[in-house]
């Protein structure tokens, strides 16, 4: 669980999940920032736990993303093997164990206004979890995506415990189907870079 939404600084990059081609325009700003031209690894980090309503926007995104078998993300953070507070330090050592300058995509819900439950917003920079409960854990991620599923500002795990399943599941939606069309556009330009490859070794 991460920050407030009122902690970022950009507000343009805020869509809700009901948006028309809400999935698209996710896909658009994070294709704007992550650098799959340069062929670093792209990992994705879902933080958070079945065990909380609230809380399970990650490992479903993480599940989602993992049964759609995507070519060019490396996935940690499912239903099935959730990566949390107990966890995620571990998860950052095996990731950078396991990989040379990763690219590190954070997901995680948040907490904020009213008004802006159901927004996803994608910033580049680590994603704080825990910061929304008091919790102090490493921060993640190159950039990150942040859904927010409820209001936040007090009673924090009341909240999250409490949460509508139906708006995590409509944030996990459009994050997912976002991803999985950024990754097909980055298989689109793999293939593309190496048909000019061979074509001018031709």
């Amino acid at each position: 669980m991460g920050f407030h939404d009122n902690f970022f600084k950009k507000e343009n990059n805020k869509i809700y999940y009901n948006e028309n081609y809400a999935s698209s325009k996710v896909c658009s700003y994070l294709l704007d920032l992550i650098p799959f031209t340069t062929h670093k690894e792209l990992v994705i980090v879902c933080i958070g736990t079945d065990r909380c309503t609230g809380d399970s926007l990650g490992p479903i995104v993480g599940t989602k993303l993992q049964e759609q078998r995507v070519s060019n993300f490396n996935i940690y953070g499912t239903l099935e093997d959730p990566v949390h507070a107990l966890n995620l330090q571990e998860t950052l050592d095996l990731i950078s164990n396991s990989y040379d300058s990763p690219y590190v995509i954070g997901i995680d819900a948040c907490l904020g206004k009213k008004e802006n439950i159901g927004a996803v917003q994608i910033n580049d920079g680590p994603v704080i979890p825990g910061a929304a409960v008091n919790k102090k854990l490493p921060p993640v991620g190159n950039m990150h995506i942040s859904g927010i599923v409820n209001i936040g500002g007090f009673m924090e795990f009341s909240v999250l415990q409490n949460t509508r399943l139906s708006i995590v599941m409509n944030l996990a939606n459009v994050i997912s189907d976002s991803l999985i069309k950024a990754d097909r556009q980055i298989t689109i330009y793999k293939n593309s870079e190496f048909n000019s490859g061979t074509s001018m070794e031709a």
